[in-house]
């Protein structure tokens, strides 16, 4: 067993746990004050719900020995209840139960990521059993077809194996599927009270909480991708600056445009460049040189500047761009893979530019659109399903006074009653 590779999956496990904080706080800076605890509520929610069924069955049904060797479903036996990881295999690189740990966080980040489309409007209970019901029939078996890889006397998930698609630390499994579902959920929740095509959705309240934030999940991201190696290696190494590079260029690509377009570059702008580039690298960080990070984080900052647009012409109500960075980078930074990938990266694959051909690139497209189109559709399921039963959608007054008081009888900011918390009105049953 390398203790090296021990020790540096430990700590990226640390970094990866920091963006929990991370990701609540960025969220909750950019919805309205009324608002900001309940956002942090869901996210730390779902990590703590997610953690559970992790324990349970989640990490065996994502890296069990498929299922009939079909590469779809682990078998959910294998590890249930954690049997057998904490065994000492001297053959291992590194103990089984770091890696359990270090992918519990990933399965819930990719759930937490998805409350960021649907702040303000749903009941806090429906959003916990959503999180229970997504990770289950979604999550664990993307994750399987996308992280599982064959061994020996094991057979791995489909993506990764039988089709040879390349996603280094989760383009597909986490950012994808995150924003396909979260496209879902919006269409089955509907709009704001007093949303608009032209901008009526309310603004940041705290926009130095928002660059907090991304800054925390820069942070836990070179843990996130870095970690993903496994080891403690020259594949770590390049991976760490791949994605500080990619989000570097993100960042400047994003405020071009808005500079372009709106003549203002923002400190939301910047926020958001940042995480779309993080977003773009992930998958590719492994398949890329430094200057193809350069060229894939700026084009992925563009693009995703862009696409968030989108919602006011299409009419969905996306409240923190979930879809527009987390969907359109995942497949921007997927694609990407298969035209700026060189052999001379970890992955050791030629891409389009580097005479590696279409082939490539045509594997990529279709692990990026098999997660989509599963995630989309099953999650549109699983919320029209809870939405005709328990009902998802809190009642227009609990959403118009603000769903911290109502949901959770907490202000995060209690300026207008100094005498404490007490002193604010009762809250309102939510349904």
């Amino acid at each position: 067993m390398d203790t090296g590779s021990t020790a540096w999956m430990l700590a990226s496990t640390a970094l990866v746990c920091l963006m929990v904080p991370g990701l609540a706080l960025f969220y909750g800076g950019m919805v309205a004050a009324k608002s900001v605890l309940n956002m942090i509520m869901m996210t730390f929610g779902s990590v703590a719900l997610v953690g559970c069924i992790w324990v349970v069955y989640g990490f065996s049904a994502s890296f069990g020995d498929s299922i009939g060797g079909a590469g779809i479903l682990g078998d959910v036996t294998e590890f249930f209840g954690m049997s057998g990881v904490m065994k000492d295999d001297p053959k291992a690189v590194i103990p089984l139960s770091v890696f359990a740990a270090f992918q519990a966080l990933f399965a819930a980040l990719t759930a937490a990521l998805i409350c960021g489309a649907i702040s303000d409007r749903i009941k806090f209970g429906a959003w916990m059993t959503f999180t229970g019901i997504w990770v289950t029939l979604v999550y664990l078996p993307v994750a399987h077809w996308v992280f599982a890889f064959d061994g020996k006397g094991v057979v791995g998930g489909w993506i990764v194996n039988k089709l040879g698609a390349i996603d280094f630390a989760g383009g597909t499994a986490v950012h994808i599927n995150s924003g396909a579902a979260a496209l879902a959920v919006i269409l089955v929740l509907g709009k704001r009270i007093g949303w608009k095509k032209e901008g009526g959705a309310e603004r940041p309240h705290n926009l130095p909480l928002v660059m907090l934030g991304a800054g925390l999940l820069w942070f836990g991201w070179f843990g996130f991708n870095g970690g993903s190696a496994l080891t403690s290696s020259n594949a770590a190494s390049v991976v760490v600056l791949n994605t500080f590079t990619a989000t570097c260029s993100a960042m400047l690509g994003w405020l071009v445009v808005e500079k372009v377009r709106d003549g203002h570059a923002t400190s939301l702008g910047a926020a958001s460049g940042a995480i779309a580039g993080l977003v773009a690298i992930t998958p590719s960080c492994g398949a890329v040189s430094p200057l193809g990070a350069l060229a894939l984080g700026a084009i992925g900052g563009a693009v995703c500047a862009l696409a968030v647009g989108l919602k006011y012409k299409l009419g969905y109500d996306d409240s923190l761009d979930v879809v527009g960075i987390h969907l359109v980078g995942g497949i921007t930074g997927t694609l990407l893979v298969g035209v700026l990938a060189t052999a001379d990266a970890p992955n050791g694959v030629d891409g389009l530019l580097y005479g590696g051909g279409l082939g490539l690139l045509g594997k990529q497209a279709v692990g990026a659109f098999a997660v989509l189109l599963y995630s989309f559709g099953v999650t549109w399921v699983i919320a029209k399903v809870l939405d005709r039963t328990m009902g998802l959608r809190v009642r227009p007054e609990v959403e118009a006074g603000g769903v911290d008081v109502h949901l959770h009888a907490e202000s995060a900011y209690d300026l207008a009653h100094p005498a404490g918390p007490e002193a604010a009105p009762a809250p309102v049953a939510a349904g």
